[in-house]
């Protein structure tokens, strides 16, 4: 391909995965913002276990990343990435039906699989990323997180208009509506291109010998992306999935609290479309770590009072701090490996990472239960604390080696 042939590859790429993310990417905000309300409906009196069916999606994630890099490795990318829809779609099929016999744990192993077929939305940014010119990886990986910009709106939206979609059971529509999302996500993903590097892992070329798995995460740089990429995302995962029911026992409605899961997903992603230049031209070292800054603004908001623009406002700078974290951590560890070692190095990445959020959104139900809405954002302090420190030090190491 010509240069200019591989930036118009890139950018259609990018754009369907984009496309893709919206669609499909909605089942998240749904997940979220129902799935410790209809916990808690499930329950009856005790709601400490309110929040473990947004654990099982969040281990669902967890669960499913080396198995859907190694699908998606073995089928190629297309396939791979319209596969995992089925399981989106199963999950959905699972959750409304646990509702409507009223089965708590069943729902919650329905959020399971959904969460299994959203571990492949997280191979879209790197299959964005793979498939683009070095000056462009990061523009890519934003375009493609921008499409949860679509799925900030549509995912609440459709929540909220099919909650009652089976009553008297509540919240099964909410749940049913993510099988067609993950449906029309196939299709949108049936026009990607399967290029040499997307093809089956047994015709892929490449000229540099894999290195060891511990070589490579064992560098500083992959080591600090990692360990800010699992905390910007887990503490957003942590505040986020106490959020919708602080803000119910504080006298505000579903609705209300829906609402202000779509603001936070909104957040979350709209800032994609000029995070990638800001990380061109300040570098992505310093995009994290204004990312964490913002999660600490976020701590303060949330603390400072508890009417429904302090919830709405702290979940608005939580998820644009996510967004910078993430964004600007992925970026990193997209640098960290060669095109022969992408699919074990992504698999072990996300892993890691959705084990920590997995375990973060359990915990956050349990803190809040306890403890309380001000514990859940006084933890924001010293995790941000501690990865604007390490941040700090990989500059340092960087400037010692640099030749003078």
């Amino acid at each position: 391909m010509t240069e200019d042939a591989l930036y118009r590859e890139a950018k259609r790429t990018a754009l369907i995965l984009a496309a893709a993310q919206a669609v499909i990417g909605a089942s998240a905000p749904i997940t979220i913002s129902m799935g410790g309300l209809a916990g808690s409906y499930l329950l009856g009196s005790d709601k400490a276990l309110a929040t473990a069916p947004v654990t099982g999606f969040n281990l669902g994630v967890a669960l499913a990343t080396l198995p859907a890099a190694m699908l998606v490795g073995l089928l190629g990318r297309r396939n791979g990435l319209i596969s995992g829809t089925g399981v989106t779609a199963l999950g959905g099929a699972v959750a409304a039906l646990a509702l409507l016999w009223a089965n708590f744990w069943l729902f919650a192993a329905g959020l399971l699989l959904v969460g299994g077929g959203n571990a492949f939305l997280q191979q879209y940014r790197f299959a964005a990323a793979d498939n683009a010119p070095a000056d462009f990886k990061p523009r890519a990986i934003s375009w493609v997180l921008g499409g949860g910009v679509v799925s900030a709106i549509l995912g609440p939206q459709v929540a909220i208009h099919t909650r009652e979609l089976f009553a008297p059971v509540m919240f099964a529509g909410s749940f049913a509506a993510i099988i067609g999302l993950a449906a029309f996500g196939g299709v949108i993903l049936s026009f990607l291109r399967l290029r040499r590097d997307e093809a089956p892992s047994s015709t892929r070329v490449d000229d540099q010998p894999a290195r060891p798995l511990t070589e490579i995460i064992s560098r500083p740089r992959f080591v600090t992306a990692l360990f800010c990429g699992i905390s910007t995302f887990a503490l957003m995962s942590f505040v986020m999935t106490g959020a919708p029911l602080a803000m119910v026992d504080c006298g505000f409605s579903p609705d209300q609290a829906t609402l202000g899961i779509s603001w936070h997903v909104l957040a979350m992603f709209a800032p994609s479309f000029i995070t990638g230049s800001l990380i061109a031209r300040f570098g992505q070292e310093r995009i994290v770590a204004a990312g964490l800054v913002i999660l600490i603004g976020c701590g303060l908001v949330a603390l400072s009072g508890i009417a429904l623009w302090q919830f709405w406002l702290a979940l608005v700078l939580l998820g644009i701090g996510w967004n910078f974290g993430f964004i600007g951590a992925t970026a990193m560890v997209a640098e960290c490996y060669r095109p022969s070692e992408k699919s074990k190095v992504q698999g072990v990445h996300d892993f890691m990472l959705f084990s920590t959020v997995a375990f973060s959104s359990l915990m956050s139900g349990r803190v809040y239960n306890a403890h309380g809405w001000d514990v859940l954002n006084w933890i924001i302090f010293p995790v941000a604390g501690f990865c604007l420190l390490i941040l700090g030090m990989l500059a340092l190491r960087r400037r010692r080696l640099r030749p003078a």
